[in-house]
């Protein structure tokens, strides 16, 4: 395209279906933003034996509506459901409950003393696999349909996102909260640094995929806090444990750096949300 406007070849390619794919769908963003473009297309369309064709479809389906009484407009919550629904069904939801239960469990029944520094190890990344499992071919079977609609792209991943964060975030930190205190970090200290890592993965998924993004993030957070502390020579694991934690989400500094790069990953999603307006889409 040039300027503002799609050219008059462009258009005419596009309709006799000789434009080629990425040429395409560059055309057909543009014209959720320009009427005089839309508006250019759809007479082309019509020139061409498909637009005889599918002008008869439309008649006939004019002709095959019945008129209908005024009803009021329909609500917006199926939308809302079909677009979030991936994110709380499928093996996530019951892994969430099982890492909450787990530690309470591990700590009421078994004696286990780090049962809540274990969760709060844990708790970061299970947001972050949410958001992964939540969004692709692999999630949803109607993904192909959902990355072709205008709510598709950055907005659908955030939906889900949404989601996943409002339901592990209280689940686990109630979990944290009934369980006897180590000593070390309390039970929201996950909360930041599990906001940050989510946000990181969206970030990097522009670049890398949802997916390996989201491995890289909770991999790295995993080996960062559980890798020194099981590697402890004197088998003290909770309290090593316990130690690494008060490093990483213990006091006010350190929940600031959690906070600035918090800020800075959403300052890095905004910037490449346009990567995601094709992610997976083919």
């Amino acid at each position: 395209m040039t300027g503002r406007h799609a050219p008059e070849t462009l258009i005419a390619r596009y309709a006799d279906g000789s434009l080629p794919d990425a040429d395409a769908w560059s055309l057909e963003k543009h014209l959720e933003s320009c009427a005089s473009c839309a508006g250019r297309v759809s007479g082309a369309v019509r020139a061409t034996a498909a637009g005889a064709v599918l002008a008869d479809v439309r008649d006939a389906v004019l002709a095959a509506a019945t008129p209908a009484p005024a009803e009021a407009p329909p609500p917006r919550t199926p939308r809302l459901l079909w677009a979030a629904a991936p994110a709380v069904r499928g093996a996530w939801l019951p892994a969430v409950l099982l890492v909450a239960l787990g530690a309470v469990l591990l700590a009421h029944v078994a004696g286990f003393s780090g049962a809540r520094s274990l969760l709060l190890a844990i708790a970061p990344v299970v947001p972050v696999a949410g958001v992964a499992l939540s969004y692709g071919r692999h999630a949803d079977p109607l993904h192909e349909l959902a990355a072709s609609t205008p709510s598709a792209g950055l907005r659908l991943v955030l939906t889900r996102t949404a989601v996943v964060l409002a339901v592990s975030l209280p689940l686990l930190t109630l979990a944290g909260l009934v369980l006897p205190p180590p000593g070390g970090p309390g039970a929201a200290a996950w909360l930041l640094p599990g906001l940050t890592l989510t946000l990181a993965a969206l970030a990097l998924g522009g670049w890398l995929g949802l997916r390996t993004a989201t491995a890289v993030t909770g991999g790295g957070w995993l080996c960062a806090v559980l890798a020194p502390a099981l590697a402890t020579p004197d088998g003290a694991v909770a309290r090593h444990l316990s130690d690494q934690l008060s490093a990483y989400v213990g006091g006010a500094a350190t929940q600031g750096g959690w906070a600035a790069a918090a800020a800075l990953c959403a300052v890095l999603l905004a910037a490449r949300r346009t990567a995601y307006d094709r992610l997976e889409r083919f």
